[in-house]
């Protein structure tokens, strides 16, 4: 398996993203916010394509005609999701929201709600899963 680094910032926008400050872990090891409350749900944006120009997701000061969107292989795959999804549920999330851009535009988008729906707490429990779109 060979091993691929994908940055978490878009170094186009670098500059305009704030530090974030070091915390621990919400008791138990789970993952906390800054004000130290658990973290329950993990927003999972699997495109930045969409088929709409809603002035509030994409305004036209930055997504204009010479805006770039990223390329297919610059997008994480189905089995790095799943993968960081899992991780994110042992860590106490419980609901996994798929987003976009448009999501329902990525190809074989069914294939990754069949693998995240599989996904289950250290209970046994199913993680909520959920889909946000304009369809």
């Amino acid at each position: 398996m060979s091993e691929r680094t994908i940055p978490i910032v878009d170094h186009r926008y670098a500059s305009s993203v704030p530090e974030i400050p070091q915390q621990g872990p919400a008791p138990a090891g789970l993952l906390a916010d800054r004000l130290g409350r658990p973290l329950h749900d993990l927003r999972i944006s699997i495109t930045d394509r969409c088929n709409f120009r809603c002035t509030y997701c994409m305004p036209k000061d930055v997504f204009d005609a010479h805006y770039e969107f990223l390329r297919h292989a610059d997008l994480l795959r189905f089995e790095e999701i799943d993968r960081l999804a899992r991780v994110f549920v042992q860590l106490g999330v419980r609901k996994l929201r798929i987003t976009g851009g448009e999501p329902l535009l990525r190809k074989g988008v069914e294939d990754l709600v069949a693998m995240l729906a599989a996904i289950r707490t250290p209970e046994g429990d199913p993680v909520e899963l959920t889909m946000t779109t304009n369809a």
